[in-house]
């Protein structure tokens, strides 16, 4: 890590990106990606993603600890460059917001709060682009107080290319 100094003069810290996990790198088609025994070290999780979709534009999802139960919700923010709009979803089935990546490289980035506190339930944030399809901004809630261990990331259908990259971190708190 890296010291600074606070505009108080104080010494600090710098929040560093620690990986949780080696980088998944795709060398066939794959239906999803898994990061599990995920360890509660640190304060907060950021996924980042680097993918494309054999089958062209289609939802993607996480699943916290393989919970597949109806306790996911989220709120979308979205624009196309000509068009602007939202879109919500509650009692789903998966965080359903990684994107609306096609048949062109995308990036996902979702950062997963308090992902190892056991009273509250967890929130996430994500940020989504496809170079022709479209930007989106998302936020989540897991209506769950269990500790997130293990992330099930999927497409709604087909399937995630060739050369496609997953990376978790970790944040200290």
């Amino acid at each position: 890590m890296m010291a600074t100094v606070s505009p108080s003069g104080n010494t600090t810290t710098a929040v560093t990106y620690t990986p949780v996990a080696p980088m998944q790198t795709l060398s066939s088609p794959a239906s999803s990606v898994t990061f599990s025994s995920i360890p509660g070290t640190f304060k907060d999780l950021v996924l980042v993603c680097n993918f494309k979709n054999t089958a062209g534009q289609t939802d993607n999802g996480v699943r916290f600890n393989s919970d597949s139960t109806s306790s996911y919700s989220r709120t979308q923010l979205y624009g196309t460059g000509s068009a602007a709009g939202s879109n919500r979803g509650s009692n789903e089935t998966s965080m359903n917001f990684l994107g609306y990546i096609g048949t062109t490289w995308g990036v996902s980035i979702m950062q997963i709060m308090n992902y190892s506190n056991t009273t509250t339930f967890k929130t996430a944030l994500t940020r989504d682009n496809g170079a022709s399809d479209q930007v989106i901004t998302a936020v989540g809630m897991y209506r769950s107080t269990g500790a997130i261990t293990s992330l099930y990331i999927f497409p709604a259908s087909g399937t995630y290319d060739t050369g496609s990259t997953f990376t978790l971190y970790g944040i200290g708190a």
